[in-house]
């Protein structure tokens, strides 16, 4: 996986030594004016050349000094806007902002990177980069999923625009399990629709799990729910094409046997201390 990874070019090409610069707590309370003062005098040993700063930057970069590594190339582009290092700086600052979990600050940096210099030799990590800040901030299936959905359109556009690279493969894998929250959350409002018996609402979801995220693996599960609905709804033969969806796709699988039990009089539903029986009840209280 190449999550928290430096652009190698950027790097390789340095060699360049550099004094330590500053610490920095974010939100620690009362630190700042200390913070300030220690910053004011690392960046005074520091040779203030852009060479000399961006040095300062890879060194704190190394050394895990995320916020004295932005502030250092923060001041090239100061001081120094018009040197062929600054446009480097840029896209060091935001991998820096990136690591500190300052998202939003890294996505505004790269996407003003991705403006100016579309023609970068980094512009594909740009990109990826970008992808990533929205992607690291995914929440999990019982919540908005409105950054899933911009970290899959950014992590497409990887792919779209860099098919061939290292990004692009990891952005696939990333994308497949984005598909999987989202498919999560499509799962949780239906089982919330279905206990409410409002089975049309319940159906749309169950549907949309399995004609759009044919790949995740909450299908089984969406078939099976559809197989009850139809049953309660006395839709019996769509309900048994639905489960033999369910059973040519997925024949070992404890949700095909679930719903098996249903439609056969004397057979038994997978056993309770079955794999996986825990999460499904967990996920039908819940």
């Amino acid at each position: 996986m190449m999550t928290r990874r430096l652009p190698t070019l950027l790097v390789l090409c340095l060699g360049l030594a550099a004094l330590p610069g500053c610490s920095w707590f974010d939100n620690w309370d009362g630190k700042q004016a200390s913070l300030d003062g220690e910053r004011r005098i690392a960046n005074a040993t520091v040779d203030p050349s852009p060479e000399g700063l961006y040095g300062a930057g890879v060194e704190a970069l190394q050394a895990r000094r995320y916020a004295a590594a932005a502030d250092y190339f923060d001041q090239i582009e100061r001081d120094h806007p018009y040197s062929t290092w600054a446009t480097n700086a840029k896209l060091m600052s935001a991998y820096a902002e990136y690591q500190r979990n300052r998202y939003t600050e890294a996505i505004g940096a790269l996407d003003r990177f991705i403006q100016l210099h579309p023609a970068h030799r980094d512009i594909a990590y740009a990109f990826y980069l970008r992808a990533l800040c929205y992607y690291e901030q995914i929440a999990d299936a019982q919540r908005d999923q409105r950054t899933t959905e911009q970290a899959m359109a950014a992590l497409q556009d990887v792919v779209n625009r860099f098919p061939e690279t290292a990004y692009a493969r990891d952005a696939r894998l990333k994308l497949d399990l984005g598909r999987d929250h989202l498919a999560g959350k499509e799962m949780n409002i239906g089982r919330y629709y279905q206990r409410q018996r409002l089975y049309a609402a319940a159906i749309g979801r169950f549907k949309r799990v399995v004609e759009e995220y044919q790949t995740t693996n909450h299908v089984p599960e969406a078939l099976h729910r559809l197989t009850e609905i139809y049953l309660t709804l006395g839709l019996t033969e769509e309900a048994k094409k639905t489960a033999s969806v369910l059973g040519h796709n997925f024949p070992g699988s404890p949700w095909y046997q679930d719903s098996y039990a249903l439609l056969v009089a004397g057979a038994e539903a997978s056993a309770p201390d079955r794999p996986g029986f825990a999460r499904r009840a967990w996920n039908w209280v819940f």
